[in-house]
């Protein structure tokens, strides 16, 4: 199987199953002599472990990391950081009764497809919980950016929305409630009508906003590998993630280039950010703020038609502990793998010039 290894220079390789004995990874590239708060790093797990409030699954896992290699004395080495997490609270006869059908919009059938085998078990390599290892790395990446920092927080459910301006937002008030929406009142709105969608044995999608404050200018590449277009691969590369937009997004197209262009300040700062701080693919020392959209979680409580390996038509419900919305536990892994991103492109700006 490709495709288990994010960066050029700051590297992560992800290993594991959702059901199998652990998930972990190997960090490579990250530089000698970065002092780790490894609380921060188990602080940032804790945000996206399961079973932490009401309207989450209730899969319990005390996800705790465990470092084998990378770091001494508080501090990396240089060398391969090795870390896994341990599987604790498998639960994989709750997926017997999909071993040879397909659920709808999940990974079943290409996997199948594509592979020839698949473990079924909550969906296997395919299954959310690989971004554990994301997390891992990115919480170490964050503290090799300092002090750039990165917040996300959730800016949307279904159709109840923050409309607030992302320069405007307290971060202090995202790990305030159980949704990690900014405005109380509107995270409040958002939690009761996640439970009622679990009520319902169904599901419902959402919006995640990310903020990234004190960039420097210069990260990014100008041709294919521009900063917004990491960005966008490293969030489309999460899973249930849908749509991308920074910056004005989408918005802008029913602007005026009079209204939309953001004029430079005589210190190189710009008047507005419609840019979301990124201009040519290159980070222009604005806030780079963006968007990431989530859509329904697939496995419902409810009966669906379906097929089975043998092409017939069966009838399938889910089964099983699941998240009715997955945004809430989303916002770390936004962060992580937007540290991972950051992280990469500031190892290469040292090789842009003397």
């Amino acid at each position: 199987m490709a495709g288990n290894t994010y960066g050029t220079i700051f590297k992560l390789s992800t290993f594991g199953e959702s059901h199998g004995k652990a998930i972990g990874g190997v960090i490579d590239g990250c530089p000698a002599g970065v002092e780790l708060d490894l609380e921060a790093i188990q602080r940032d797990l804790d945000r996206r472990k399961p079973g932490q409030s009401a309207i989450v699954t209730q899969r319990k896992e005390p996800d705790e990391v465990e470092f084998f290699s990378g770091i001494f004395e508080g501090k990396t080495t240089g060398t391969p950081i090795g870390f896994a997490i341990h599987n604790t609270n498998q639960k994989s006869k709750d997926y017997s009764h999909i071993k040879d059908s397909f659920r709808p919009s999940h990974a079943d059938y290409v996997y199948d497809e594509k592979y020839g085998i698949r473990d079924y078990r909550g969906g296997g390599r395919s299954s959310a919980r690989e971004t554990a290892s994301r997390v891992v790395a990115g919480a170490i990446a964050k503290q090799f950016l300092n002090p750039l920092s990165i917040n996300a927080y959730v800016s949307a459910v279904g159709n109840i929305k923050l409309e607030a301006d992302p320069a405007t937002v307290d971060f202090a008030e995202i790990e305030n409630n159980p949704v990690r929406c900014p405005d109380q009142a509107k995270a409040a709105e958002m939690e009761a009508y996640i439970k009622q969608i679990r009520k319902e044995g169904d599901t419902i999608g959402g919006i995640v906003t990310c903020v990234i404050k004190n960039v420097p200018v210069g990260l990014g590449e100008p041709v294919f590998d521009k900063l917004h277009a990491e960005l966008g691969k490293a969030m489309l590369s999460i899973n249930a993630v849908k749509g991308f937009e920074y910056g004005s997004g989408f918005e802008g197209t029913s602007m005026k280039g009079s209204a939309h262009n953001d004029l430079f300040n005589t210190d190189g700062t710009t008047k507005t950010n419609q840019s979301g701080g990124v201009q040519g693919g290159i980070s222009n020392g604005m806030d780079i703020y963006f968007r990431v959209a989530f859509k329904p979680v697939a496995t419902i409580m409810q009966n669906q038609e379906t097929i089975n390996s043998k092409g017939d038509t069966v009838a399938m419900q889910g089964k099983g502990r699941h998240d009715p919305c997955v945004v809430p536990r989303a916002v770390p892994i936004v962060e992580a793998m937007a540290a991972l991103v950051l992280a990469d492109f500031k190892l290469l700006k040292r090789t842009n010039k003397i």
